[in-house]
């Protein structure tokens, strides 16, 4: 049996895997950057929802009214072939783009680096404050009892009727406003990241061609000369081309042959 290890004798704790310590920092900072964003655009939001009353007073203020008069009996529009009602939301419009570019000029003037949380504050502002705007103008206008004052003005008297936004999609004119136009701002004056200049690495030596081989050298250079010794005596005594005396075994028939029997001369 062996001893126990004292708390001295004990081994020293493993180090922990690289890049623990480094990936809960990087976590760390990305949940608090992410914080931030939600923060910054909450912010923005609610700045921008708020002056959706200046947009209220002022289609209240320049949108055409519609003239409506009463017999005692109905209420009718003075001028049935009137544009009112479609000026009114059209002004609503208008005012909606100008608030955009607005709010989103002064949005990027406070908050030059843009982010995420700002585009989406911008979009939610924009349209928290179309809405309140449009309560605001009807809330503001002629009131919407039309029977009770017609019947307060008396008949044969023309009154302005209530102010109506009949096209919903007029409020989306102020939040797509204002993301294009912070786009356009951001892209055109927004900072820009630092370039990283490009270093080549240098620590490995260049390398080298390789030699030339010599002449007869190489893989594909012919074999060198075997020693003379060892050539084959037809090689080193090659037959003449051309000459009057021929192989024996080559001859015809008519001068003989060994196989046949015949003189060999």
């Amino acid at each position: 049996m062996t001893a126990p290890l004292t708390p001295h004798d004990q081994p020293p704790p493993l180090p922990q895997y690289p890049g623990a310590a480094v990936s809960g920092d990087v976590s760390k900072d990305g949940r608090a950057a992410f914080t931030a964003e939600l923060r910054e655009g909450a912010l923005v939001a609610v700045a921008v929802a708020v002056t959706g009353v200046v947009l209220g007073l002022l289609w209240l203020w320049l949108a055409p009214l519609i003239p409506m008069v009463s017999d005692g009996k109905a209420i009718y529009l003075r001028d049935s072939e009137g544009e009112e009602a479609v000026g009114a939301d059209g002004t609503f419009v208008l005012l909606g783009l100008a608030m955009g570019a607005v709010t989103a000029a002064l949005v990027f003037w406070r908050r030059r680096r843009g982010g995420i949380g700002v585009v989406l504050g911008l979009a939610v502002g924009g349209l928290l404050g179309s809405v309140l705007a449009w309560r605001l103008g009807v809330w503001l206008g002629p009131t919407s009892d039309l029977i009770a004052h017609a019947k307060e003005v008396g008949p044969k008297v023309v009154f302005d009727g209530p102010l109506r936004l009949r096209a919903k999609g007029a409020l989306v004119a102020w939040p797509a406003a204002a993301m294009l136009v912070h786009l356009c701002l951001t892209s055109a004056f927004g900072p820009r990241e630092p370039q990283q200049p490009q270093s080549w690495d240098t620590s490995y030596p260049a390398p080298h061609p390789a030699p030339h081989p010599a002449p007869g050298q190489g893989p594909f250079a012919p074999p060198a000369d075997r020693n003379p010794a060892d050539r084959n005596p037809a090689d080193r005594n090659p037959p003449v081309q051309g000459s009057g005396e021929q192989d024996p075994w080559q001859r015809g028939p008519e001068h003989g042959s060994p196989e046949r029997g015949g003189p060999a001369f």
